[in-house]
Parts: C-alpha cells; sequence; structure tokens
C-alpha cells in the first residue's frame, strides 16, 4: 500500500472514531440511553449520592425474621451528614439503626461515604422484615439526611444469599432448634438409644413397653 493510501486510510478510521463519540455525547450519558442497567438502585439529591440500596430477606422463603436495608451512602457536601432515618413507605415496618461504632449516629462524612450492611459497618435492622417486604419485590425506601432531608428510591428485595449473604439481617432464625422443636415426643435413654412410648417410673426401674 502506498504511504497516500495508508494517510487516507488513517484519516477515515479517526473520522468514524469522532462520529461515533459524538452520537455518545449527543445521546446523553444516562443509563437509559446507553443501555446499560444499573444492579442495584442509586440516586443522587443535592450533595447526596445513594447507590447499590437493596432490601435483604431471610435466606428462606416464608421464614420469619428481621430483614436489613443494604447501601452506600455518600456525601459530597463540605459538611457531614446524619442518617436520622430509614422508612418503607407503605408499610408498617420499623427500621432500627445502628452505628459502626455501636454508639450515636449513623453519620456520613464530609466527602465521604458510609456503607450500611455487612460486617463492621453500619446497620439498618428492619425489625419486622417478614411483613414488610417480599423477594422479587420493588420497595420504596426513604433515608432521611440531617441537611439534604428526604432522599427516596426504589430498592431491590432479594434474599440473603450468594452475594447477599454477607450484608443481610445478622438474626437467621436456627433450623436445627426449629427442627427439635417440632419433635417432641423422641427421648434418648441413658444408654444412648432413643426411645418412644417407653415411660420410666419415679423410682427409676425402666418399665418395658408392651407390644
Amino acid at each position: 500500500m502506498s504511504r497516500s493510501l495508508r494517510r487516507g486510510a488513517l484519516a477515515a478510521t479517526a473520522i468514524v472514531f469522532s462520529v461515533a463519540a459524538l452520537s455518545a455525547c449527543g445521546a446523553g450519558n444516562d443509563a437509559q440511553t446507553l443501555e446499560v442497567r444499573p444492579d442495584n438502585a442509586a440516586v443522587t439529591v443535592d450533595d447526596v449520592k445513594i447507590q447499590n440500596a437493596l432490601v435483604i430477606t431471610q435466606p428462606l422463603p416464608g421464614t420469619k425474621g428481621p430483614a436489613a436495608v443494604s447501601a452506600t451512602v455518600f456525601n459530597n457536601g463540605s459538611l457531614p451528614q446524619t442518617i436520622d432515618a430509614i422508612r418503607l413507605p407503605g408499610t408498617a415496618a420499623v427500621v432500627k439503626l445502628k452505628a459502626a461504632e455501636g454508639a450515636g449516629p449513623i453519620v456520613v462524612p464530609a466527602h465521604g461515604s458510609v456503607v450500611i450492611g455487612g460486617e463492621g459497618n453500619a446497620s439498618a435492622l428492619i425489625e419486622n422484615g417478614s411483613e414488610a417486604a417480599r423477594d422479587g419485590d420493588a420497595q420504596k425506601v426513604v433515608f432521611k439526611l440531617s441537611k439534604t432531608g428526604d432522599v427516596g428510591l426504589s430498592a431491590f428485595v432479594v434474599p440473603s444469599k450468594s452475594y447477599f449473604k454477607e450484608y443481610g439481617p445478622t438474626v437467621v432464625p436456627g433450623l436445627p432448634a426449629e427442627a427439635a422443636s417440632a419433635s417432641p415426643t423422641a427421648s434418648t435413654s441413658p444408654s444412648g438409644e432413643a426411645s418412644h412410648g417407653a415411660e420410666t417410673p419415679a423410682s427409676g426401674e425402666p418399665t418395658t413397653a408392651g407390644h
């Protein structure tokens, strides 16, 4: 290929990339225009951005117990803010907030962030979670911040499995205890063998069940 032809090919390639870039800019950078779907809910209001918001329920369907709100809250302002409350509109859910240190409010530092959910992080426990959210739904969640006020978004409701297990509710009803309570008639003899239907009198002498 001659030098002039190579220059022409390079120029054509540059024009193609320029047109593609301009088309993308003209279409906008929002996820819907670019056909990019974020994995989890996110919203920005003034200096506050909330992303990866989820409501995480018990791992097994139908299990009664608390659920948890998980999210990362960013503060791009020059002053710290506190998360004063988290609400789930349309439900009777009560969300109990706890800072990572265990005392005081959850503080989002200036030009910083705070993670809610997961070991060593702040937590937001939904005490009556089994009544408030159902797996597969999109639940409205409102974060009330001390300066920005209410910031709401729709969060996916997912069970505490796979990626979400480490960020879900810390209180999970124990299946072994439930299984034990479901069969109170079984007993164990001193020899370690299970016996059913046999009774031991107060004198301590064993009786033999009739056949």
